[in-house]
């Protein structure tokens, strides 16, 4: 549509499919990510298992070495229903380093990293030199 110079355009109708289909993919993917799946549960154990001592990684990170990028929350899911013991869940963060958990929890999971020689940037920690590098061709072998 053209008015004194200025073009706009009006939504087409392909767009708003578009757009529903975005959604419904979201949906999907949330939906999926909130039940576990052996396989799948499988892959983030074996990927949070070779993070070393004195090493983190994050939910997105695990994931995505593990073959599934964005179940960053099926990752988040897994570390809150398995036995505490049985994984090194506090080595896996929110992104950017961010300890996601509250409360005693938080005060745990900082602690732990802390007596594995993680150091902290204000709240967070010091991902340049604390990540772990996955290298899923060596977990897998």
């Amino acid at each position: 549509m053209h008015s004194g110079g200025k073009t706009t355009r009006r939504p087409t109708r392909s767009s708003g499919i578009d757009q529903l289909s975005i959604q419904q993919a979201k949906k999907r993917l949330l939906r999926d990510a909130s039940r576990p799946e052996e396989q799948r549960d499988r892959a983030f154990r074996l990927m949070i298992l070779s993070i070393p001592p004195g090493k983190v990684s994050t939910y997105g990170r695990v994931a995505a070495a593990a073959g599934y990028p964005r179940y960053h929350r099926a990752v988040a899911r897994l570390l809150r229903t398995d036995p505490p013991d049985d994984l090194p869940w506090h080595r896996v963060l929110g992104a950017g380093g961010a300890i996601k958990l509250h409360g005693e929890a938080a005060r745990e999971q900082r602690s732990r990293l802390k007596l594995e020689g993680v150091r902290f940037l204000g709240e967070k920690v010091d991902m340049e030199r604390h990540e772990h590098t996955f290298k899923p061709w060596e977990v897998y072998e």
